[in-house]
């Protein structure tokens, strides 16, 4: 599996994923699948504001995707990314989603980003998980301020402090625990 940035030609299949977890899960609190023109934009405005989109490519076929944008769209919220990993189905299960948000990681760090949020569905288990074995640490829960599926829906934030005496809400710096494989 190479990860690479995204280019034009994966598109395609960052939609095909984007909207399958849209279709199948609560992981995007949005009940319409977007079309194609909503990617193109999305990925034109992540290339302008110079976040990273990686792909996890097999073999030519996108298996996964990461990102990272400004938590919020106020200039004091410019040091503050939040992170976005989705996996293909067939694809999740096989420490995908690990090497793009380890990647992702290195990438903030590298940029001088203070700290990564993961604002995720509470019940999302596996990717709450995933975050806290890469340092990230519980920073709240938003109790049932989304919908979908006809259930209200927690949001769990944790964070992840990239910089060397950074602190997040009493998360202590773990940076020692995500590393760059390259």
């Amino acid at each position: 599996m190479l990860l690479r940035d995204a280019a034009d030609s994966d598109l395609d299949g960052i939609l095909t994923i984007h909207n399958d977890a849209i279709r199948t899960s609560t992981a995007i609190w949005t009940d319409d699948e977007v079309p194609r023109s909503e990617r193109e934009a999305w990925f034109a405005a992540q290339r302008a504001a110079g976040n990273p989109v990686v792909v996890a490519d097999d073999g030519g076929e996108v298996a996964g995707y990461a990102t990272y944008a400004q938590w919020r769209a106020k200039s004091g919220y410019r040091h503050t990314v939040e992170d976005s990993i989705y996996v293909a189905d067939g694809y999740r299960g096989r420490g995908l989603g690990r090497a793009l948000l380890v990647e992702l990681v290195a990438r903030a760090r590298a940029a001088g980003h203070r700290t990564m949020l993961a604002d995720i569905e509470a019940g999302n288990v596996a990717s709450v998980r995933l975050h806290e074995s890469l340092g990230f640490g519980s920073v709240g829960r938003l109790p049932e301020v989304g919908t979908k599926f006809g259930q209200w829906l927690d949001l769990e934030i944790l964070a992840l402090p990239l910089q060397d005496g950074a602190e997040t809400a009493g998360v202590a710096p773990r940076l020692e625990s995500v590393g760059h494989d390259g």
